[in-house]
């Protein structure tokens, strides 16, 4: 697992609609990029609907969220119209973004999250993540390091 202060790997990824995403394009905002094992699962629906029931506030302190698995595009579009979910999911079938944040347990996909700070860096690691309070646990964790508020204008 990343430490807090590791540079963040970059990343190029497609999203639930075919989109490339890169880490690099979200220079100077706060990311949360977590990593989960499937689509459509107990588990990993609680946890996205978590983040989907708490968008507003995301969307408030302009934090990105990314959502990684090894599930395909196609997957990713279905599990984004079965939940409704306002954010992205990035699809890493070759599971290279997955071994490069050391979210892997074995041959699955650990469940773990990282918030990236505008710098690039990892500033928290949500190792144990609790899927129902995953999104509070969040935002709990950006209002104790203190620079939402002080950087919300800014990203």
């Amino acid at each position: 697992m990343l430490k807090i202060g590791d540079t963040a790997p970059n990343f190029k990824l497609k999203d639930q609609d075919g989109k490339t995403h890169s880490l690099k394009e979200y220079v100077g905002k706060w990311v949360l990029i977590y990593f989960y094992p499937k689509d459509n699962t107990s588990g990993c629906t609680k946890q996205a609907c978590s983040i989907r029931d708490s968008w507003q506030k995301f969307r408030e302190d302009n934090i990105i969220v990314l959502g990684v698995s090894k599930d395909s595009v196609e997957s990713h579009k279905k599990f984004e119209g079965d939940h409704k979910l306002p954010f992205t999911l990035l699809s890493d079938p070759e599971r290279e973004v997955i071994k490069a944040y050391e979210a892997t347990r074995g041959p699955a996909t650990a469940r773990i999250s990282y918030l990236v700070s505008p710098k690039g860096t990892i500033a928290h690691v949500f190792s144990k993540v609790n899927t129902e309070t995953h999104a509070e646990d969040v935002l709990h964790e950006l209002e104790k390091v203190g620079e939402v508020g002080e950087k919300k204008g800014e990203l």
